[in-house]
């Protein structure tokens, strides 16, 4: 009976630990390094350097707070676009924490741009909290206050805009988007230099 149990758990222990080692080791440096050869950039997170010195990244977003930027939306991740605390604010459509935020956000959007309906993105969370993307809608709400901030043509920063806007892929997968990070570049080397 003994001799069975060992017989019968000899092959699973040395199944576990093949699995363990092809699984949890050969696969993933398999995958790291045909990532590293074939996409080294995005395998390294689509850093931006400038001057040699790490200056955002294109698929992470980060906290533009400055008048003469395009902001992204708000973020619940730690205290603002924290990559080591990347989550959503776990706020229910019924929590008056949510309601009052996203109130305050509004009136205060409104403030710089009256008349105008605000887009959601520009008052709601994204479930990372990471999001380097927000609507054309969003990015062209802002127009009039990044040309008046920066004293440039109201037509030339909306052309700017809709030259951002990336499409779904293949046309027909997600949605219209604009990358805050390359627009806020954009703008920076159309206009005047950015604030020190």
């Amino acid at each position: 009976m003994n001799k069975d149990i060992i017989s019968s758990l000899r092959p699973a222990l040395v199944m576990t630990l093949l699995f363990a080692l092809l699984l949890g080791l050969a696969y993933p440096l398999a995958m790291t390094g045909i990532g590293q050869a074939l996409f080294p950039s995005q395998a390294n997170g689509s850093l931006v350097r400038e001057d040699g010195r790490v200056i955002g990244s294109t698929i992470v977003g980060q906290a533009f707070t400055s008048e003469r930027y395009f902001h992204s939306r708000p973020s619940a991740a730690g205290d603002g676009y924290d990559g080591l605390a990347s989550s959503g604010s776990n706020l229910g459509p019924t929590s008056q924490v949510l309601a009052d935020r996203v109130k305050g956000d509004v009136a205060r959007l409104s403030e710089t741009t009256p008349g105008l309906n605000v887009p959601p993105d520009l008052v709601t969370t994204s479930a990372s909290g990471l999001d380097p993307h927000i609507s054309p809608e969003a990015a062209l709400y802002q127009v009039d206050r990044v040309a008046r901030v920066r004293s440039l043509d109201r037509a030339a920063v909306r052309r700017l805009v809709e030259q951002a806007v990336e499409t779904p892929f293949l046309g027909f997968i997600g949605e219209p988007r604009v990358n805050l990070f390359k627009l806020n570049r954009r703008l920076d080397a159309f206009g005047a230099k950015p604030a020190a």
